[in-house]
Parts: structure tokens; C-alpha cells; sequence
């Protein structure tokens, strides 16, 4: 007896669709789908005695290829970066051109003082700092009561 595999597509189940459809997902599509689409460099936020501090980790990247502007009371934190790598041999030549960008935006409150955010990349890491504004405090009173 000779056993036969018979390919149903109809008589699938959605469960096992969505498996082949996953499975079966090119890996170079889904390599690059992860890393250009799905990619944001990952942050970290902490507050200190008189700042708030964002490290933006982004090795690979130049000084150069961030802009950080404030639009009203978003920060916004962009990078474009083009890469173009050539490879020569006496048959054939190859280029690749890659394309990264990203935007990250924060919303900033009335306790940061927005003319001294101050920003420096060092060793793949954009820190910006954020200095709180210095809270002024209502002059104390006391009321006598009559």
C-alpha cells in the first residue's frame, strides 16, 4: 500500500494556515521586516534631582546623521542613515544600497526647561538631557484668624 499526501488548501484549517503562512514566511523578508520596519532604537528614561536624561541607543551612527527639534511641546528625535556598500570583481559588480531612518517622539510637560535641553552622542549611545525647571514656591503667610 502506497500512502499518498493530498495538499487540501481548502479543507485547512485558519490555525494551520496561519502556521504554513508564518513558516513558510521568506527569512530574508522577514529579517529585513524586523530590523527597517519594526526597529526603533530602545530607550531609557530616568529622572534625576534636576533633569530627566534619554539614552537612545544607536551604534552604527553618526553624530551627523541625528536631528532633534522641538515641535510645541514634542521632542522629536530623528535619523536618516544611507549606507551604500560596492563590491568589484572582474565578472561582475554588486552594489547594496540600505536605507535606516526612525522617528521617536516625547511629549514634554510645563516642568522642563525646554532652552536648556542639551544633547551628546558618545560610544553608539544619543543622550539628551532634560533640566527641570526650578520650582518657585509661593511665599509662605500666616493668616490670623479674627
Amino acid at each position: 500500500m502506497t500512502l499518498v499526501k493530498v495538499n487540501r488548501p481548502l479543507g485547512r484549517t485558519f490555525e494551520g494556515f496561519m502556521n504554513d503562512f508564518f513558516n513558510d514566511f521568506p527569512v530574508a523578508v522577514s529579517k529585513t521586516f524586523r530590523e527597517d520596519v519594526m526597529s526603533f532604537p530602545p530607550i531609557n528614561i530616568t529622572e534625576k534631582e534636576n533633569a530627566y536624561q534619554i539614552e537612545l541607543a544607536a551604534p552604527g551612527y553618526d553624530k551627523a546623521d541625528f536631528k532633534i527639534n522641538m515641535e510645541g511641546n514634542v521632542l522629536n528625535i530623528s535619523s536618516e542613515k544611507k549606507d551604500e556598500q560596492k563590491e568589484e570583481t572582474d565578472k561582475s559588480i554588486r552594489r547594496e544600497f540600505s536605507y535606516k531612518s526612525f522617528k521617536r517622539s516625547f511629549t514634554l510637560d510645563e516642568k522642563i526647561d525646554m532652552e536648556k535641553i542639551d544633547a551628546r552622542y558618545e560610544n553608539g549611545v544619543l543622550k539628551v538631557e532634560l533640566p527641570k525647571k526650578q520650582a518657585t514656591q509661593a511665599p509662605s503667610k500666616e493668616i490670623n484668624i479674627q
